[in-house]
């Protein structure tokens, strides 16, 4: 197994990466999440940090839109906080996309479920014909 280099610390919550800074925080608002697998060797999908525990937990910072930054709490107590950065993909799917893939695989199978039988005939045919001859 190879491990994965990763450029910064961070958690993922609500489908974004967060930026662990070293910049701490005192006025913390309502608990927000937790994460729900850590690992310094893979990605993971869902509430998933490099650095953190499983279940360490997210709050929101006061006077800080979550879309900008949010607090994590770490082992000491301490809230640390950590900057939205980009949008978070591994695993990602949106339902429009599930919905997208399961017509097409619909299609791939009504398209197989026809075309094999037409092939099978047009084979018998075939060969039938090479006997005949």
């Amino acid at each position: 197994m190879v491990a994965t280099k990763w450029v910064h610390p961070f958690v993922v919550w609500n489908g974004y990466v967060y930026v662990v800074s070293e910049q701490y925080v005192t006025e913390v608002g309502n608990e927000i999440g937790e994460v729900t697998k850590y690992s310094d060797m893979e990605q993971y999908p869902g509430n998933f940090s490099n650095v953190f525990k499983k279940g360490t937990r997210y709050y929101s910072i006061e006077g800080i839109n979550t879309k900008e930054a949010i607090a994590i709490q770490d082992v000491n107590g301490i809230y640390i906080k950590a900057d939205r950065e980009e949008k978070y993909t591994f695993g990602d799917m949106t339902e429009e996309d599930s919905e997208q893939t399961d017509k097409y695989l619909f299609s791939s199978v009504i398209v197989l479920v026809i075309l094999i039988p037409i092939l099978t005939i047009l084979f018998v045919i075939k060969n039938t014909k090479k006997q005949l001859s």
